[in-house]
């Protein structure tokens, strides 16, 4: 039976009509993949060039800890955007906020390619870089709950977690695009050329990126569930302060849901690209050959497991991922062991990329199912980025120091106790595939 809402839209006058699909489709997926593109292109550099660019200075280990802390810069601030773009996706409308936040996320990832290096300012480059990181990060945080919103908000009620899945598989094709770039450029420039412009081009080329999605953006209409909102007056002023005084359950274990798969998703990419090409031998082109193989892989599973998300339930698709995470972070190190082992590095790249994907496609519908309409852009944006934060700002960091203290067989040691508190917070969790999204 068509619920409340699909009647309405269906009957109603034509404001509350849906966006065309393939409109919903661009507008969520472009915004997505221009972020992990740009995140990527700072994952890339953060472990290959900044240690050399901006930190000579330091031993080489320090250099390389300093550098991927750096990139954690950006999740600090992300809660802050979630914070600035939830209030006012809330109040004024998801339309004009996604606008905003990919404008805000695009200037700061160009000008990093125009920051100088430690040879031409000290240390006040990395400075600049920190500052630069961090402005992204106020943009990136109002940037995925504002694009599922926009998928979820317009999708039929048997389809959600599909349509949540949309901008999901932005986040492999922006890997993609950037990997299949500096793969190029790798090929094409010598290693000093690399390290003195070639790393800066894929941020200067994220403008193209940005420009196409702030013409799709532009074409959109405001979500069909808000307008309805707005007509039932069911919006409110402090979104804010009622997701926290309503709602901190649910930010909490949504947060811990998450969490588990940050971890993953960061371990998988920005810090096998630092530990395989510094301990493991492998080239920076080879290993990125590598992953856009298995990025591949990674879009798939998103898209499959959300459509058996719509048919069997999220929990029973993602308390399985969760579990199979837990015995994946105990069993990954064994994989990564010797040098140059390429059977080991596709089997840690292959089983890793299954089972994150098949964690990240659903939850583009299940953190935004969470909450009601009326604070749902402000909760399932601080749910997402406080999870970035507890699962991603130190996990490559933290790796790299539990390898050169303890040894490579702890390397999965955070990623192993994020995922257990994710198993108890699904135990904790209901099934969100049924719940009332007009309300």
């Amino acid at each position: 039976m068509e619920n409340a809402t699909e009647r309405m839209m269906t009957n109603n006058n034509e404001k509350l009509q849906r966006d065309p699909v393939k409109t919903v489709i661009l507008a969520s997926m472009m915004g997505t993949a221009i972020e992990f593109f740009d995140f990527y292109a700072y994952g890339t550099a953060s472990a290959a060039y900044f240690p050399k660019v901006f930190f000579p200075q330091m031993t080489p280990l320090l250099a390389t800890l300093l550098s991927l802390l750096t990139f954690g810069v950006a999740f600090v601030a992300r809660p802050v955007g979630s914070f600035v773009f939830g209030h006012f996706g809330d109040r004024l409308g998801r339309k004009k906020t996604l606008v905003v936040s990919l404008l805000v996320m695009g200037v700061a990832t160009v000008a990093i390619g125009f920051i100088p290096g430690y040879q031409s300012i000290g240390v006040s480059g990395a400075l600049l870089l920190c500052l630069c990181r961090f402005v992204q990060g106020i943009g990136l945080g109002g940037e995925w709950s504002g694009a599922v919103l926009v998928a979820t908000e317009n999708a039929p009620a048997d389809k959600r977690a599909l349509y949540g899945a949309f901008p999901e598989v932005g986040a492999p094709i922006g890997f993609f695009i950037c990997n299949g770039l500096f793969y190029f450029l790798e090929k094409m420039l010598t290693p000093a050329q690399m390290m003195s412009f070639g790393w800066r081009v894929p941020f200067w080329a994220s403008s193209v990126l940005v420009v196409i999605g702030l013409y799709v953006r532009h074409r959109l209409q405001e979500t069909p569930l808000f307008k309805l909102a707005q007509e039932r007056d069911n919006t409110t002023r402090s979104p804010l302060k009622e997701v926290f005084k309503e709602n901190w359950r649910e930010i909490l274990k949504g947060t811990f849901l998450m969490g588990a798969t940050y971890a993953m998703f960061f371990t998988l990419t920005t810090w096998s690209l630092s530990f395989a090409t510094t301990a493991l031998g492998f080239s920076h082109s080879e290993f990125l050959l590598l992953l856009m193989a298995a990025i591949v892989e990674f879009a798939v599973l998103i898209m499959s497991t959300s459509v058996l998300a719509d048919k069997v339930g999220r929990k029973k698709v993602l308390m399985t991922a969760s579990v199979a995470l837990v015995v994946f972070s105990l069993v990954f190190p064994y994989f990564l062991e010797g040098q140059h082992n390429m059977v080991g590095m596709l089997l840690f790249l292959g089983l890793g990329f299954v089972v994150m994907g098949t964690l990240y496609g659903p939850v583009g519908a299940v953190l935004p199912e969470l909450f009601p309409t009326k604070v749902r852009y402000s909760g399932a944006g601080i749910t997402y980025n406080l999870a970035a934060v507890v699962g991603a700002a130190v996990a490559p960091t933290i790796t790299t120091w539990l390898i050169a203290t303890f040894g490579l067989h702890y390397a999965g040691m955070y990623m192993f106790v994020l995922a257990v508190v994710s198993v108890v917070a699904w135990a904790l969790t209901p099934e969100t595939k049924n719940v009332d999204y007009t309300k």
